[in-house]
């Protein structure tokens, strides 16, 4: 009886080592996953007067309050994405972002900030199926046709996003739109970054799925009044 008991205690420490050693492994596989990402972006975020001329300038979407009121990463998104196109870093914007429900729209206000600042309506496309960076680079590759483009959003979410593009075949540049402190909230959104890099270096190497839509080809060669009425 006692070299039972004897046998069960040393099988249950065997037990609590081995998923110590796992949980150690997954923690150095997640770290390492998360890190590698961001090196990857990291070498093609440029200043603006180094980035070359593209297809088109990828602004991401952000949160848009419901009374139609920009966020404040949004604005500094769409600034920075103003700031390439009348430089002539691309002759062409594409806004993605979340228009799932018609009441919640980030396109339309993304692209009512791009002619307010006097960008042409022919200029400006939208991607009203955005839901994700994944899904916003995938429908700027096989739906509007980019090949060479230049992403926006803040440095923390831009390395992931150019990785992704990399992975997916485009000539993917950054730059960031970080023109603000945005305060104690950054702590929690690179912490979700964490999460995001691992998942999304899983869809963009290995998994390569398809996004919720496609639809019909809408090339950036075109005219974006095209995607005016496509929701």
């Amino acid at each position: 009886m006692e070299k039972i008991r004897s046998t069960c205690l040393n099988n249950k420490k065997r037990l609590k080592y081995g998923l110590l050693i796992l949980l150690i492994l997954a923690g150095v596989a997640f770290c390492t996953i998360s890190v590698y990402v961001a090196l990857s972006g990291k070498q093609y975020i440029y200043s603006v007067d180094k980035l070359p001329e593209v297809d088109a300038v990828l602004v991401l979407g952000a949160y848009v309050f419901p009374d139609g009121t920009l966020s404040n990463m949004l604005n500094d998104r769409l600034l920075t994405g103003y700031e390439l196109y009348a430089l002539g870093k691309a002759h062409k914007i594409l806004v993605s972002g979340d228009h799932g429900q018609r009441n919640y729209d980030e396109v339309n206000a993304m692209k009512t900030f791009m002619l307010k600042g006097g960008v042409p309506g022919q200029d400006v496309f939208m991607d009203h199926a955005g839901f994700s960076t994944y899904e916003s680079i995938y429908r700027a590759r096989d739906i509007f046709k980019v090949k060479k483009l230049v992403i926006v959003t803040q440095d923390y979410h831009l390395r992931r996003a150019v990785f992704i593009a990399r992975e997916l075949g485009l000539e993917a540049y950054g730059a960031a739109a970080d023109r603000h402190d945005y305060g104690p909230v950054m702590y929690q959104y690179r912490l979700r970054e964490m999460l995001a890099r691992n998942k999304d270096f899983f869809l963009a190497v290995i998994i390569k799925p398809q996004p919720t839509f496609l639809g019909e080809v809408i090339p950036v060669s075109g005219d974006g009044r095209t995607t005016d009425d496509k929701y």
